[in-house]
């Protein structure tokens, strides 16, 4: 899954695809270089990010989704507003990617209507705040805990379990070693019977394990992305798609080889 930010304050992109022209080529330029499917998001929800209103993120997203789903590209839309997840799906998107999990009045209802896709993440706290001293008594439990509440919530809402996708939410209201916990036992979660997606690019949990700034962190985004994929990930939210796909390529080969 490719990473498009419509936004001028995105932690790592922030401003350089803010036109939808420059957002569409970009777009393209990941589809080239591998990516199954493109995550536009046109409000940004990096720590301590500001929300933009419902109009003026449909101006941003709207555009470029229907300039991709028009080539037929699948497309997530990364939002939490019930009337951007409907105006997204009309637009062509096929998934609707909430960090709030779809718990804001009328967000299920959206999707279940919709008949797309849903990727319900895990997140304490709200994005301004979230980093902000979070705490839990067992991060794997009590994140493992809030998905299944949700997955069954969603099917309750009428939306299928073969419709929904799971995420951790790394870096969403935790500390690094709640990251690497959940990292280390990311297979936990594919055990709930969903693909399970991992977004760990370019995150500040990289640069503190590696001193780097978010520019220098390709290396440790694909390495993050092999370490998911090898404990169950099925889908890798990423900013460098080819890397990412060359070295899935290497993996994949590795772990296909059979001995005679």
């Amino acid at each position: 899954m490719g990473v498009v930010n419509v936004t001028p304050d995105s932690f790592f992109d922030g401003g350089l695809y803010a036109s939808s022209e420059s957002a569409i080529c970009h777009a393209l330029r990941l589809r080239e270089e591998g990516a199954d499917m493109l995550d536009i998001g046109g409000e940004s929800t990096r720590p301590g990010g500001d929300p933009v209103n419902a109009a003026e993120e449909l101006r941003r997203i709207v555009p470029v989704v229907q300039a991709l789903a028009s080539r037929d590209i699948p497309v997530s839309v990364d939002t939490s507003k019930p009337e951007v997840m409907c105006a997204a799906i009309q637009a062509g998107a096929v998934m609707i990617n909430d960090v709030n999990a779809l718990q804001a009045p009328g967000a299920l209802e959206a999707v279940a209507v919709g008949n797309v896709a849903a990727c319900l993440m895990h997140m304490q706290g709200e994005p301004r705040s979230m980093q902000i001293n979070p705490q839990y008594g067992d991060v794997v439990a009590e994140v493992k805990d809030f998905l299944q509440h949700r997955l069954d919530a969603a099917q309750a809402a009428g939306i299928s379990l073969g419709r929904l996708v799971i995420d951790p939410g790394f870096g969403f209201g935790k500390t690094l070693e709640h990251n690497l916990e959940l990292l280390r036992h990311l297979d936990r979660f594919v055990d709930m019977g969903v693909p399970v997606l991992a977004g760990l690019s370019r995150k500040s949990m990289l640069g503190k394990i590696t001193g780097n700034e978010v520019g220098e962190r390709i290396h440790a985004s694909v390495a993050a992305a092999l370490l998911a994929a090898a404990r169950g990930a099925s889908i890798l939210r990423v900013h460098d798609v080819k890397a990412t796909r060359d070295a899935l390529a290497v993996y994949n080969a590795l772990e296909t080889v059979t001995c005679k």
